[in-house]
């Protein structure tokens, strides 16, 4: 039996682009997510159950500051692309740490919030297909 090591990614540096802009200083949480679904079938007797899975769909969900001042913010970009599929790149820049590629559908975010606080928004965008990771580990 194998008991690999492990070596935890503390997601406190990253890369994030979004086609050819980078977004990392904009962001405060980056997942890429998995779904899948468990279909069950019953028949008539005890023993006649069957299970399956479904095929994984994926998301990437971001959390961000709102940003309506600069121009080419993650909110204006989001807001502008509402709809565009973009290739995202996010990788931990820890070393050994994976690159992770997919295409992504654009969503906007939030716009405003709660007093005396930073006006934040979370979006979930569809991925098409799953994420691809780097073959390799780049240092």
């Amino acid at each position: 039996m194998a008991t690999p090591a492990v070596k935890p990614i503390v997601l406190n540096d990253v890369d994030l682009k979004i086609a050819a802009d980078n977004f990392e200083a904009h962001v405060s949480k980056v997942e890429l997510v998995p779904s899948t679904s468990l279909v069950t079938w019953k028949g008539m007797t005890p023993t006649s159950v069957f299970k399956a899975p479904t095929m994984t769909d994926w998301s990437l969900g971001l959390d961000f500051a709102q940003d309506w001042e600069t121009p080419g913010s993650l909110s204006e970009y989001l807001f502008t692309n509402e709809g565009a599929i973009k290739e995202v790149v996010f990788k931990p820049r820890k070393a050994g740490a994976r690159t992770w590629t997919a295409s992504v559908i654009l969503t906007p975010g939030a716009i405003g919030g709660s007093v005396d606080s930073v006006a934040v928004a979370s979006v979930t965008l569809g991925v098409q297909g799953k994420p691809v990771p780097s073959t390799v580990p780049t240092p």
